[in-house]
């Protein structure tokens, strides 16, 4: 009976730190990559992803909003913004420091479609169904960012002029249901022929989407939507990526190699979770700070 006991014991001890503590652990993760042209200036990037906001989530919007002190040259924002119904007027707010900087943005699933409750375990053998919750008032979402200046991404590109070099961005809609639209990224493409560096943006990092994002020329790509595996093992690390990329990628930087050309993918294991959820276990809720330097 002692080993039940320790069993359970074990298992409320991780309940409390998944639910009522990890959840709340904010972290900026900083990293650098080599990826501009010679003798640039290096650029800031900060990736936030996956903030699912619900308008009671207070400690959660407070951090987005102080996330504005780091002034990073340009904000990539990758999608799944909203926790709730109720929380585009909560989100914008807390992302208007951001918004005052340079930016694009592609959508999540959870910008279109409300939550609703799912078994968790599900995750563990295949990707979620595409969404069922109730339409949101995503044009008001999409309004909100485009009135600061954000370029939205969503099946289309995009360009930037940041330190003197010309950066072009490739984008799709949401990849989890089956949004993003392949065939337009060649003609995304050819209308950055002339910029110093090509980024390719997507809320899921679907491998279809890697591939021909990679193939077109994109040199470094960033996507969120696994978050980090969200309740991760020790050593093993992240369970499921909810997509079909390999768990080992489920959060960070990792080289790939597309049509005989190296990509740099970015994953954000993001801030939040679905309020029926709420958990995060071995996975911080992250934004990343990416320099860009040069080669």
């Amino acid at each position: 009976m002692e080993w039940l006991f320790a069993i359970g014991a074990i298992g409320v001890l991780c309940a409390i730190w998944g639910i009522g503590i990890e959840r709340f652990l904010f972290v900026i993760r900083r990293e650098s990559v080599k990826v501009l042209p010679a003798n640039s200036t290096p650029i800031t990037v900060l990736h936030i992803g996956d903030i699912h906001l619900a308008p009671w989530q207070k400690r959660k919007a407070k951090f987005v909003q102080s996330l504005g002190r780091l002034k990073p040259d340009l904000v990539i924002n990758t999608g799944d913004n909203l926790g709730h119904a109720d929380a585009i007027g909560p989100v914008l707010t807390a992302l208007a420091p951001l918004m005052e900087r340079p930016g694009v943005f592609v959508s999540g699933s959870n910008d279109y479609y409300a939550p609703v409750l799912r078994n968790p375990l599900a995750y563990l053998a295949k990707p979620s169904e595409r969404s069922e919750g109730p339409a949101l008032d995503t044009p008001r979402l999409v309004g909100g960012f485009r009135s600061a200046g954000w370029l939205n991404l969503n099946n289309r590109e995009g360009q930037i002029t940041i330190n003197g070099l010309k950066l072009g961005f490739i984008g799709v809609d949401d990849a989890h249901d089956e949004l993003d639209n392949l065939t337009s990224i060649p003609n995304q493409a050819n209308a950055l022929a002339d910029c110093d560096l090509v980024i390719g943006v997507s809320h899921a990092p679907y491998l279809r989407v890697l591939e021909a994002m990679g193939s077109a020329g994109a040199s470094m790509i960033f996507a969120g939507h696994t978050h980090g595996g969200q309740v991760c093992l020790p050593v093993i690390g992240a369970l499921t990526t909810n997509c079909d990329l390999p768990t080992k990628y489920a959060k960070g930087i990792s080289a790939w190699r597309f049509a005989g050309r190296d990509v740099i993918l970015n994953v954000v294991a993001g801030l939040g979770h679905s309020i029926y959820a709420p958990v995060r276990f071995f996975c911080r809720p992250e934004v990343r700070l990416i320099t860009l330097e040069a080669k």
